[in-house]
């Protein structure tokens, strides 16, 4: 079978454009926040104390991915979480009893009433702070809800309680329609793959807090 020179001009016509969609698309700094990011949650899932360094590369990387696109409060999110990083990963090395390497537990009720109340305050206090200071703010609603509430996930992470990943899962979900909404594509496709791993991380924890009782 011989293809003829339109053929072969057609075939590399519409692979120049798929470049573009891709190129556009899947820019360079997201593919590495991406990669940094996948590697930080498969760590903390398994307990591994090198999710710590992988994470705050991924927040410095995507504090400019974020800024570039208007999500403000998720780009000084990211600064957040380079502190919450730098606490985690002293409390997993030396925040059990004696100092010694912190276990997983469960969240009790008067911690989830505690948490989803800070969670709900910090949403209103963010969406008041970003209406007043970025009118070009996109999805301000959103943005206050995942930055509020990634928060409160990231701090029961440091802590090893095992709900973390039924907050992160939640999150995850609103992230996903988010990313998308902004054109950020291969975010949206690891933020929908982060909810499934979530889920693995709520089972994985579950077992090795059974195992530690």
């Amino acid at each position: 079978m011989t293809l003829t020179l339109i053929e072969i001009g057609t075939a590399l016509s519409a692979l120049g454009k798929a470049w573009l969609i891709v190129r556009t698309a899947f820019t360079p700094l997201e593919m590495l926040a991406v990669l940094f990011t996948l590697a930080n949650v498969w760590l903390a899932i398994k307990e591994n104390i090198w999710t710590w360094p992988t994470g705050i590369a991924s927040v410095l990387l995507y504090l400019a991915v974020f800024w570039r696109s208007h999500l403000y409060l998720n780009a000084g999110l990211q600064i957040i979480y380079f502190v919450l990083s730098i606490h985690g990963w002293y409390e997993w090395l030396h925040g059990g009893v004696n100092k010694t390497e912190l276990t997983i537990t469960h969240a009790s009720s008067r911690m989830w009433a505690v948490l989803m109340s800070i969670g709900v305050a910090l949403t209103l206090v963010l969406l008041w702070l970003l209406r007043v200071t970025a009118h070009d703010a996109s999805l301000p609603i959103w943005d206050a809800v995942t930055t509020a509430f990634s928060i409160v996930g990231q701090y029961m992470l440091n802590m090893k309680i095992v709900e973390n990943w039924l907050i992160w899962a939640i999150v995850d979900v609103i992230y996903v329609v988010m990313f998308i909404d902004q054109k950020l594509y291969p975010t949206a496709v690891l933020y929908a793959f982060f909810v499934f791993l979530c889920l693995k991380g709520l089972l994985d924890w579950r077992r090795s807090a059974l195992a530690t009782v």
